[in-house]
């Protein structure tokens, strides 16, 4: 039986590299921490960010009053 031979059997593809997810490190900011950041000017924060930075500093404001009469009480406590 002098048949033909057989092909021979096609090489196993390579396996694929790894892929490798590089480390991201996720910084939590509170957000009494975020107000703190003196990269926001006070006129620009709101009435909750401006009775959470007063908490921050020792001092409960109260809401009810004026975005204006907050930010002046803040910045007397800073004298």
């Amino acid at each position: 039986m002098g048949g033909k031979k057989a092909a021979p059997a096609p090489a196993p593809a390579p396996a694929p590299e790894p892929v490798v997810e590089p480390v991201v490190e996720e910084v939590l900011v509170t957000p009494e921490e975020k107000v703190l950041t003196e990269a926001s000017p006070l006129n620009e924060m709101t009435k909750d960010e401006l009775e959470s930075l007063g908490r921050a500093r020792g001092v409960e404001l109260d809401k009810r009053h004026s975005k204006k009469k907050l930010i002046k009480e803040l910045k007397n406590i800073g004298e």
